[in-house]
């Protein structure tokens, strides 16, 4: 048993909330530290698992984590592609939110409208500071059991925590009715276009029903307590379930059973998120950037806008209308592969952007990439040029995602 912590009036897990963040690269290059070793890293309850399946184990926001298995990177992708496979996220931070007041507690620190959602629905929304700055990405729902569900990232799990408990304490002091709590479920990605067919088997709610963005609680495949969500970081078809950490690996097998599931790991994630579009957050997004520049700005509320009553919002909103100086953007170039920190530049050679994530598109056949350029080069067609091995290589600003999403929005 995992140990817990008591939480304002709830439980909570103390070791998801934990050290610093190293983050994942690119297809699956990970910034490791030295100073980190495989006994002081933290494990997912499906640790073992991992290594008797012959994961390859790698340091990433503290946590030792597969980033492929006995499957190559590229056959791991195209399998989600064309397939499914289970990823295991259960480093991620998962958190419930209660009381009365519960909804003006979480839209007290994020960009989104959560009084409109209906229940069970949830969406993509943003952690600001009063700078403007993107603390974090997340996805609130807003559950028919008295609670919000929020996922947030790994590698900000302590300021995540330290944030939201800051400002409970203040709510609080105001005598408001909100509550925490960090939750210790595990959490695994069941993505691919034969989700559906795959996990049909194993719950009685009709999945046909259950779109992009929706949740609900039921057993899954005979394992009590799960929560399922639409939705996932491959572009593809998929759900997430945190299920009782006791229950993870059976879970896992059971899902296993079919010849359709594969297990995919954190190099097969990022390439899959890249091809869709889709921020990591540390590279593309981090407190210096703006919704506005990151081109998220479909993540804010229209009432959120009017109202300006989010952190930053007297910087973020006049932002939507006027130009800013720097926007994220798309890109496309053949040769070298691109990664991050690749300088952008315009035709004539000067410096206009630096790339935040690449890889070669196992997919596309092709480099695919995104970063900041100067506003006037961000139209999508604009030539560019990136600086690959001190060398100008030839380049296309392009529209996002690079690969089309496949999410389930309904019958």
């Amino acid at each position: 048993m995992l140990a817990r912590v008591f939480v304002n009036g709830r439980y909570g897990l103390s070791n998801r909330v934990s050290s610093g963040a190293a983050r994942l690269g690119v297809a699956g290059q990970t910034q490791e530290r030295s100073s980190t070793t495989e006994a002081s890293l933290k494990r997912t309850p499906l640790y073992d698992f991992h290594r008797a399946q012959g994961g390859k184990m790698v340091e990433f926001a503290g946590w030792s984590m597969p980033v492929q298995y006995k499957d190559s990177h590229i056959a791991s992708h195209l399998h989600t592609r064309q397939h499914c496979s289970i990823f295991d996220v259960s480093h991620m931070l998962q958190t419930k939110v209660y009381g009365k007041d519960r909804v003006k507690f979480i839209e007290s620190l994020i960009v989104g409208d959560i009084a409109e959602l209906k229940d069970n629905q949830g969406t993509l929304s943003l952690f600001t500071n009063t700078k403007g700055g993107i603390m974090d990405d997340l996805i609130v729902t807003k559950t028919d059991q008295e609670y919000l569900y929020v996922v947030s990232n790994a590698g900000c799990a302590d300021k995540d925590s330290a944030h939201m408990q800051a400002k409970l304490q203040e709510f609080k002091a105001a005598g408001h009715d909100v509550d925490l709590e960090y939750m210790e479920e595990s959490l695994i990605a069941l993505q691919g276009p034969s989700m559906a067919r795959v996990l049909q088997e194993g719950v009685c709610d009709d999945l046909s029903k259950l779109s992009f963005m929706t949740s609900v609680l039921t057993p899954v495949f005979g394992v009590q307590g799960c929560r399922v969500t639409r939705c996932g970081y491959t572009g593809e078809d998929g759900v997430e379930i945190s299920v009782p950490c006791e229950s993870v690996v059976a879970l896992t097998e059971r899902l296993l059973v079919n010849s359709e599931v594969k297990l995919a790991g954190l190099g097969a994630r990022d390439s899959l998120r890249l091809e869709a579009g889709l921020c990591l957050y540390g590279n593309d997004i981090d407190e210096t950037t703006t919704p506005v520049e990151a081109s998220l700005v479909w993540t804010i509320g229209k009432r959120r806008r009017q109202a300006r009553d989010f952190p930053g919002a007297d910087i973020i909103v006049p932002q939507i209308k006027a130009k800013t100086q720097r926007k994220r953007v798309g890109l496309i170039s053949r040769g070298p592969p691109v990664r991050q920190h690749t300088p952008i530049l315009s035709p004539d050679g000067r410096i206009i952007g630096e790339v935040t994530s690449g890889c070669p598109s196992p997919c596309l056949k092709q480099n695919v990439a995104m970063g900041y350029v100067e506003m006037s080069f961000s139209k999508v067609g604009t030539p560019i040029q990136v600086e690959v091995r001190k060398k100008m290589t030839p380049a296309v600003v392009s529209k996002m995602p690079f690969v089309p999403t496949n999410y389930y929005t309904g019958c």
